[in-house]
């Protein structure tokens, strides 16, 4: 099981670079997460994402789409994003995280890599492996896996020409690019909010100390956690509670007690009712199975 580090404020922590570029590319099995799935996150990095097995569920922002095998998707650069198993389809998908900075050269990036990242209208794109566009991103994404995992002489050059023939696929399939303030500040405000619960989830939380991080109302700050995690804002603080007890259940000397109430909950058999709604099993069942 691996344990996905991210910070306060959602960033992941995982450090996307090799020894000399500032990339990154693996495979991820989504179910050997300590969470059973993908945790909401976000990086610097854009991120393009090729389902070698199984189907998963993307949600990027407020959408949700589910990649099928042997197809892909492109993930902005600062865009919230979580993924989960399909039905229990074991998915497995290749993971290529990339510096903005690293796709072009300095001379081009400002003409043919930054208006693409900060356009409002493009947090995902879909990449079919149907479309000759698409299959060429999907091979090179490959390629580039390949490169890192046999590191061969000139590896690092092929990667760079394969990064350049992505991209440009990519803002040749016709983008008509946005910008468009509000959005920044819709993305910006829910990021406040959840960072504020991950910091203070184990105190007692009323909805009204949520609005206030986002600098909202009470109904607005429900509205956008519907249309950002389909969800009311107390039952994200629920959940994300469960998801904070699992590492310390995993302990051996744990206790189920010590557990709730480190976590947030003021009632253990609260607790215990939440713990088998979210993970289908009790606490003291989950720590006997994996402590």
């Amino acid at each position: 099981m691996k344990n996905f580090m991210i910070d306060g404020s959602l960033k992941e922590l995982t450090k996307h670079h090799t020894v000399v570029m500032p990339i990154a590319c693996y495979k991820t099995t989504i179910n050997q997460n300590i969470h059973g799935y993908i945790p909401l996150h976000w990086h610097d990095e854009i991120q393009f994402v090729l389902i070698v097995k199984g189907e998963a569920v993307f949600q990027v922002n407020e959408d949700c789409k589910v990649v099928r095998e042997g197809d892909g998707l492109f993930i902005n650069s600062g865009c919230l994003h979580m993924a989960q198993d399909k039905e229990l389809s074991d998915c497995i998908y290749i993971c290529l995280n990339v510096s903005p900075y690293f796709v072009l050269s300095q001379e081009l990036y400002t003409t043919y890599v930054k208006p693409y990242v900060q356009a409002t209208n493009l947090p995902y794109l879909y990449v079919n492996a149907n479309e000759l566009w698409g299959k060429s991103i999907l091979d090179a994404i490959l390629e580039i896996y390949h490169c890192i995992e046999q590191k061969q002489q000139y590896y690092e050059i092929d990667i760079t020409m394969k990064l350049s023939l992505i991209w440009k696929n990519l803002i040749d399939n016709g983008f008509k690019l946005e910008y468009v303030q509000t959005e920044i500040v819709k993305s910006q405000r829910m990021k406040q909010m959840l960072s504020w619960i991950h910091e203070h989830y184990a105190e007692k939380i009323l909805l009204e100390d949520i609005a206030r991080a986002g600098q909202l109302s009470r109904s607005e700050c429900c509205r956008y956690f519907r249309r950002f995690l389909k969800c009311t804002p107390l039952n994200y603080v629920i959940d994300y509670r469960i998801q904070k007890s699992l590492y310390l259940l995993q302990q051996g000397d744990s206790n189920i007690t010590e557990v709730a109430y480190q976590v947030g909950f003021n009632s253990t058999s609260y607790f215990i009712d939440k713990f088998k709604d979210s993970m289908n099993m009790t606490p003291l069942a989950y720590k006997k199975e994996n402590a």
